[in-house]
């Protein structure tokens, strides 16, 4: 919800609420469509503008200082999402066999992630070349998102 995040940016029919804490980031959400809000500290300052730089140039890379979260599972899930090179994409079922778990729980781990975009869980996808779900969403809003992230990379047709 805007007001609670110390920085909001714009992006293509979506928004991203940016929360920060002094050392590190704590969390990007995905927001509906709503105003921009100025960064509130330094380091937002600095997600905004590698977002920034991210939505003008996918290829751009986000080296950003991430307050740990998750369990350990959670985190080697999202280990593996952060090395999918952009305009490539893995399916949950690859991940899950990498990490000898069942595909579901990488989905879960997927849809825990704090930091979408910067760790790019939107280049996780269903067997077969689906979407699969997005944000522990199955449809809507945010698998429109993650359309348009895949695009905006390259992977799929504009």
């Amino acid at each position: 919800m805007p007001g609670s995040y110390h920085a909001i940016v714009a992006a293509p029919g979506f928004c991203l609420g940016v929360c920060a804490a002094e050392a590190a980031v704590t969390a990007v959400d995905f927001l509906e469509p709503c105003p921009s809000q100025a960064p509130e500290t330094p380091l937002a300052a600095e997600v905004v503008r590698q977002l920034q730089a991210y939505l003008a140039d996918p290829r751009s890379t986000f080296k950003l200082p991430l307050q740990p979260a998750g369990t350990h599972f959670q985190r080697r899930v999202w280990a593996q999402i952060a090395a999918i090179p952009c305009g490539q994409v893995a399916t949950y079922g690859q991940l899950a066999k990498t990490l000898t778990n069942a595909p579901r729980a990488v989905g879960q781990a997927c849809g825990a992630n704090p930091y979408p975009v910067v760790v790019p869980c939107h280049r996780v996808i269903a067997t077969g070349g689906g979407l699969g779900g997005f944000a522990n969403a199955r449809g809507g809003f945010l698998l429109a998102v993650k359309h348009w992230l895949l695009t905006h990379e390259g992977h799929l047709p504009a």
